[in-house]
């Protein structure tokens, strides 16, 4: 299937590593120009190199930059249209899964989270999407979880961003709808990927079996997913595929939740 997405310029936040670097890849598949950012430089550096791989020096842009600064996101968005054009799709993916479990909880662990996983997004999303209504044209999507639709065991405080990052991207795709441009989200369940949160739990071998059942118990599927099934669903929707599709929620759980969205 012909995504209509070479030679088209995709800037992915948090592009490094897991899903970011994933989607990276995907679009870099497609025949697209991709930017990533990230704030390790030397990760950064190694992602670069494997997407140069496949899309060529002149298309792969890396940015050391802190998606939670808008200095640094400004900067970012500069330099990749400079560079590698006009901006095609936009996916916010920077973000973190560390956060304080219970409900006593001070400012700093509310922050935080907030800070990675809410203000992250929706700085990003107020400096590009003018770019994109300006043009006529694009797309932009967050990165969610199902955290953010349905309780689950997850922290407070990362549930609560994540939640909020789904509402505003209902308010983003009705708001520049009518000017050609769409927005979307993606709630991924469980994705296991070396250095994630995942592996990092796993690495105890006495809290292995437990994690273990809790999948096979809480997922139909009875397994993790892999970026790369996160990544496939995200370029399809910056596609021309999935052209009318904005203010949409796609879960991709294995079957973990129970609700309907």
């Amino acid at each position: 299937m012909d995504l209509g997405l070479k030679g088209k310029t995709a800037f992915i936040s948090g592009g490094s590593r897991g899903i970011g670097f994933a989607i990276a890849a995907s679009f870099a598949a497609e025949g697209a120009r991709v930017a990533i950012t990230a704030r390790g430089a030397d990760a950064l550096e190694q992602a670069r190199v494997r997407l140069a791989e496949t899309a060529g020096e002149a298309n792969v842009v890396a940015l050391q930059a802190d998606m939670r600064l808008e200095s640094d996101i400004a900067g970012a968005l500069e330099e990749t249209e400079a560079r590698l054009g006009p901006l095609h799709a936009v996916i916010a993916n920077a973000g973190s899964g560390s956060a304080q479990s219970g409900i006593e909880l001070d400012r700093a662990a509310w922050q935080g989270p907030l800070d990675a996983n809410l203000m992250s997004s929706v700085l990003l999303a107020g400096l590009a999407l003018p770019l994109l209504v300006a043009q006529g044209s694009g797309s932009m999507a967050f990165m969610a979880s199902i955290a953010g639709v349905e309780a689950i065991s997850a922290p407070l405080p990362y549930a609560v961003a994540k939640t909020g990052l789904l509402m505003a991207m209902k308010s983003y795709a009705r708001q520049v709808g009518r000017h050609g441009v769409r927005v979307n989200a993606i709630a991924p369940g469980n994705i296991f990927f070396p250095g994630g949160t995942w592996a990092d739990k796993f690495q105890d071998p006495d809290k292995k079996a437990f994690f273990t059942d809790y999948i096979n118990d809480e997922v139909a599927m009875r397994r993790f997913a892999t970026p790369k099934e996160i990544a496939d669903t995200v370029v399809f929707m910056a596609s021309r595929r999935a052209s009318f599709m904005t203010g949409s929620v796609v879960v991709i759980d294995g079957g973990q939740t129970r609700s309907f969205i």
